[in-house]
């Protein structure tokens, strides 16, 4: 019974996850507004505990800010944060795919080829939250092909603590087909073995990521169509 119980909490927690995340990033809750524990409670019909989880986790990825007997509200996004988050991953990423162009195997490249063509298909569907899904998955291959511990687990901490940022940028309108198209030219490298031009397409990837999401904040900011 516990077990079931369990997994109910789970499931809600990932509920309400999807929830604000989604609510954030189409601008329904907007930077500085409070997200209610009262309103969670009564729309999912469960108790405080796995909101407040929820809220710790959104946190974490840059979504909320927690203040104490305040509540959660809606991080605001800063043009310095974005700027500061893909300088980092071109140079993190872009390292880690000159390591792994050496290093990844036929079976591998086959994978990463497999999900690249899942990700043109959810493109064309224009499924954001199925892509970053399938997107952290290509990314894996190769951060892992990279074959160094302390590098992949700055990447992965990088990644969590914007979650958002990274899930803004795939949502701007196109930048899932360029997402693509990036990857192929990766591939092509790999097969290769040419790290020199797998770091720098990397890079270049992680500088459209971030011009893609500045440019929408500035277009949203100026009453323009925002992230959608």
């Amino acid at each position: 019974m516990k077990h079931k119980q369990m997994e109910r909490h789970q499931t809600l927690r990932e509920k309400i996850l999807e929830t604000i995340r989604e609510a954030i990033l189409k601008g329904n809750l907007k930077p500085g507004e409070k997200v209610a524990e009262p309103e969670l409670a009564e729309r999912f019909g469960i108790s405080r505990t796995p909101i407040r989880e929820a809220f710790r986790q959104l946190e974490s990825e840059g979504y909320l800010t927690v203040i104490p007997r305040k509540g959660a509200v809606v991080a605001a996004l800063s043009e310095r944060d974005v700027e500061e988050f893909y300088a980092i991953k071109s140079i993190l990423e872009g390292y880690a795919a000159s390591l792994a162009a050496g290093n990844l195997t036929e079976k591998e490249l086959e994978r990463l080829e497999v999900v690249n063509q899942k990700l043109r298909t959810l493109a064309n569907e224009g499924d954001v939250r199925s892509f970053y899904r399938v997107h952290n998955e290509f990314h894996e291959i190769f951060l892992k092909a990279a074959d160094n511990v302390k590098l992949y687990e700055l990447i992965h901490q990088l990644g969590m603590k914007f979650n958002r940022l990274r899930m803004a940028s795939l949502s701007v309108t196109g930048r899932m087909e360029i997402s693509v198209d990036e990857h192929e030219k990766l591939l092509d490298a790999f097969r290769r073995k040419d790290g020199n031009a797998a770091e720098n397409l990397v890079k270049k990837t992680a500088q459209i990521g971030g011009k893609v999401l500045l440019e929408s904040m500035a277009n949203a900011r100026d009453g323009n169509a925002g992230i959608h």
